[in-house]
C-alpha cells in the first residue's frame, strides 16, 4: 500500500498536509466512518482522494452542486485520474453505461447527486461496483436546521444500510452543534470521528468600508494592491458594467457569469488565472475549484445573502499564506437593497398554500389525483395569471421541490432572450422608420440597460403591461428585429416541466411541511441579521465576529482588521491630525478626498480634523473646493 504522501506528491505535487487532512486520511484508511468540518480552502477533497486512490476500487462521492462536480471531474482527468459524474440530462440508457463504465473501466470516483440515490434501480447498479469510500459533500444537508436543507440527503442512509463495510465520511464548511448532531445521525455514522479546523485565518484582513463612492474605493484598493484580485458582484449585468468601469480606469480586467458561453468563461478565467489581468468581476457563480494561492485582494460591492456565503469567497484571498484582504463595501442603501431582494420574498405558509392550490387549478388537477403526472410549465404565464410575484413564487415552487411534493425539471429562465447587434443610432434610426415598433423597443431599452452588451434575459409580459402590446405582437417584433440583423434572440416557450410526485391534498399536504418552511426562513432572517451586524458592528473585531457566528471563541483581536486599525488610528490626537494636515498643505492645495487618500485617514478623521482647522481660521476652501493654508 501507498503511503498518503506519496500519493499527494505524484498527484498534486505538494509536501506536506495541512492539519487534519493527514489524520482525517488515516481514519478513512482503517475503515472508520468521520466526520470533517473544514473551511473553504482547506482541503476537504484531498481528504477523500488521496485515500480513494490509495485502495482498491472506487470513491463514490455524493455532491448537491453540478458545477463543482464537473470541475472535480475535469481537474482528476487533468491529473490523469479516471473519474466520472451522473449530472442532469443523462438518459436512463447514458446512465446505465456511465455505470458499467465504473465497474470495468478501471475508474476511481463517481460522482452523484442525492437526487440520483431516490431511483432504486441507481442504488442496485451501485452496490455492484467496487466501493471502496462514500463521501458525502456539503453535509450540512441532511439537517433541517441547515441553512441549505434538501430532502434527497435523508435517503442517504439507506445506502448506507446497502453498504455496512464501506467507510462513510461526511464534509462540510460550516455546522452548528446542533446540525453536526443531526449528520451524524441522519447519516447513519457509526461512531464517527469528528475533526475540525479552525476557522481563523490569520493572514487575512476582513475590511468593511463605508463609501458613498463605491468605484473610487475600488480604484484605491486595486492601485494600491495591483496583485490577482476577485469582486463579487451581485447580478451579470454589474459584471459588465463594473468590469468596463474598471477598463476605463487604466485596471486590466475581465468578468465571469452563469450567463457567459464556455468558451468565454474560459477565456477570461485563463486570462485571470495566467494574471493577463488582475482583476476578475464576477457573480458567485465563479469560484468553486478556484485554487489561485497568490489572490491578493477579494472585495464585494454588495451584501452578500449570508456569512457562510461571505467567508467561503472571501476565502479565496490568501491562500499562498501571505497577508490579504477581504474587503466588503456598503453604504446606506445596502442593508434596505439585500433585505428586498433575499427576505422580502420568502413565502409564508399562505402564500405558499395559494401558490399550491392556484396551481393545481392551473394545470387541472383533481383533488386525489395528480401523482406521476407531468406537465410543461411557465413560470411567468403562471404569475401573470394569477399576479404573483415571480421571484416569491419561484422560491415557493423551489421549496416545494425541495419537499419532494413537485419536481422542477430545471431553474426557470426568462421566456425571451436578445441582444442587440447594431449601435443605439441605428437602432433609433430604425425607430424612426417603423414608428409603429417604437414603443415596443423603447420599452426595452429603457428597462434592460445591458441589451447592446449581452444576451440579456427579459420578461416578456411585463414588456407587453408597459407597452400595451401582446405577446404575439411582441415575438413577431422579435422575428422581424432578427431578419434585418438588428437583434439575436430566443423564445424559449415553456421554460420548465413540473412533476407531482404526490396527489392533491390542499391543506393535508402544505400543513405537513409548514413547519420546515417556517424554520428555513427563520434561518433565512438570522443569517441576513447576522450579515448585517458584521457589517455594521464597530465595536468588535470582524474576525472575531465571524469566529462567534461559526462558534468558535478566540480571546484575542486579530490586529488588522478594519476594527483594529480604527481603534488604534483613533488613539490619534486631533493635535496630531491637524499638524499633518498643515503639512501637507504647506506644498499645494487638496481637496477633502485627496487629504484623506494621501495621509490615509479615516471619512471620520478627514471631516473632524477639517472642520477644527476651518472653525479655527487655519485653512479655508478655494475657488476649485479644495484646502489651502489660510
Amino acid at each position: 500500500m501507498q503511503h498518503p504522501l506519496e500519493i499527494l506528491k505524484k498527484y498534486w505535487q505538494y509536501d506536506s498536509f495541512r492539519e487534519p487532512q493527514d489524520k482525517i486520511i488515516q481514519s478513512v484508511l482503517e475503515g472508520k466512518d468521520a466526520f470533517a468540518l473544514m473551511p473553504t480552502g482547506g482541503g476537504k477533497s484531498i481528504c477523500f482522494q488521496v485515500p480513494a486512490l490509495i485502495k482498491p476500487g472506487l470513491c463514490l462521492v455524493i455532491s448537491p452542486l453540478i458545477a463543482l462536480m464537473k470541475d472535480q471531474v475535469a481537474n482528476l482527468s487533468a491529473r490523469g485520474i479516471k473519474a466520472i459524474a451522473l449530472t442532469g440530462g443523462l438518459s436512463p440508457d447514458a446512465i446505465s453505461d456511465q455505470l458499467d463504465n465504473c465497474k470495468f473501466g478501471d475508474y476511481k470516483f463517481l460522482y452523484v447527486s442525492p437526487e440520483r440515490l431516490q431511483a432504486e434501480w441507481i442504488i442496485e447498479r451501485i452496490k455492484e461496483l467496487p466501493i471502496n469510500l462514500v463521501a458525502i459533500d456539503e453535509a450540512h444537508c441532511v439537517s433541517q436546521w441547515g441553512h441549505d436543507f434538501r430532502p434527497a440527503y435523508l435517503k442517504i442512509s439507506a445506502l448506507k444500510k446497502q453498504l455496512p463495510n464501506v467507510p462513510f465520511l461526511a464534509l462540510t464548511a460550516s455546522a452548528t452543534k446542533r446540525v453536526q448532531e443531526d449528520i451524524a445521525t441522519h447519516l447513519g455514522l457509526e461512531n464517527p470521528v469528528v475533526y475540525k479546523k479552525s476557522f481563523f485565518r490569520e493572514n487575512i484582513a476582513y475590511m468593511v468600508l463605508e463609501t458613498e463612492d463605491k468605484l473610487h474605493r475600488l480604484q484605491q484598493i486595486l492601485t494600491k494592491n495591483p496583485e490577482p484580485s476577485i469582486i463579487y458582484v451581485r447580478n451579470r449585468k454589474s459584471c459588465h458594467d463594473v468590469s468596463q468601469q474598471l477598463q476605463s480606469l487604466g485596471f486590466k480586467a475581465t468578468h465571469y457569469h452563469g450567463g457567459l458561453k464556455e468558451k468565454e468563461k474560459e477565456a477570461n478565467m485563463q486570462a485571470w488565472m495566467q494574471e493577463k489581468v488582475q482583476v476578475i468581476v464576477a457573480t458567485n457563480a465563479f469560484g468553486m475549484g478556484i485554487d489561485k494561492a497568490n489572490v491578493k485582494t477579494v472585495i464585494h460591492i454588495q451584501l452578500p445573502e449570508n456569512l457562510e456565503n461571505y467567508y467561503q469567497e472571501a476565502g479565496r484571498a490568501g491562500r499562498i499564506g501571505k497577508k490579504s484582504f477581504a474587503v466588503l463595501l456598503i453604504n446606506k442603501s445596502d442593508i434596505a437593497a439585500t433585505q428586498n431582494q433575499f427576505i422580502e420574498v420568502l413565502p409564508d405558509k399562505k402564500f405558499l398554500k395559494n401558490v399550491y392550490s392556484r396551481l393545481n387549478n392551473y394545470l387541472q388537477i383533481a383533488y386525489g389525483e395528480g401523482i406521476g403526472q407531468t406537465f410543461p410549465f411557465n413560470l411567468n404565464e403562471f404569475c401573470r395569471h394569477y399576479d404573483f410575484p415571480v421571484v416569491k413564487t419561484y422560491n415557493a415552487l423551489q421549496f416545494l421541490d425541495r419537499q419532494g411534493i413537485v419536481t422542477l425539471s430545471k431553474e426557470f429562465s426568462e421566456s425571451i432572450t436578445l441582444q442587440f447587434l447594431v449601435p443605439s443610432k441605428e437602432v433609433l434610426r430604425y425607430i424612426s422608420l417603423n414608428p409603429a415598433d417604437e414603443t415596443m423597443i423603447l420599452t426595452i431599452l429603457r428597462n434592460y440597460a445591458g441589451v447592446f452588451d449581452m444576451e440579456t434575459a427579459i420578461n416578456a409580459n411585463f414588456i407587453n403591461k408597459k407597452a400595451k402590446s401582446t405577446e404575439q405582437e411582441l415575438l413577431t417584433l422579435m422575428q422581424r428585429l432578427q431578419q434585418k440583423g438588428v437583434i439575436t434572440y430566443t423564445s424559449k416557450g415553456a421554460d420548465s416541466s413540473l412533476t407531482f410526485n404526490e396527489v392533491r391534498e390542499d391543506d393535508l399536504t402544505i400543513n405537513r411541511v409548514t413547519a420546515f418552511l417556517e424554520q428555513q426562513n427563520k434561518i433565512k432572517v438570522k443569517q441576513f441579521e447576522a450579515i448585517v451586524h458584521y457589517a455594521t458592528n464597530n465595536n468588535r473585531c470582524k474576525s472575531r465576529l465571524l469566529l462567534d457566528y461559526f462558534e468558535e471563541k478566540e480571546s484575542a483581536d486579530c490586529g488588522i482588521c478594519s476594527y483594529c486599525i480604527n481603534k488604534h488610528k483613533e488613539s490619534r490626537s486631533i493635535t496630531y491630525l491637524a499638524e499633518a494636515v498643515l503639512q501637507l498643505l504647506e506644498n499645494d492645495s487638496y481637496n477633502s478626498r485627496e487629504i484623506e487618500q494621501k495621509l490615509e485617514l479615516t471619512p471620520k478623521e478627514t471631516v473632524y480634523v477639517l472642520q477644527v482647522l476651518l472653525e479655527n481660521g487655519k485653512i479655508k476652501i478655494n475657488m476649485n473646493n479644495q484646502y489651502t493654508i489660510k
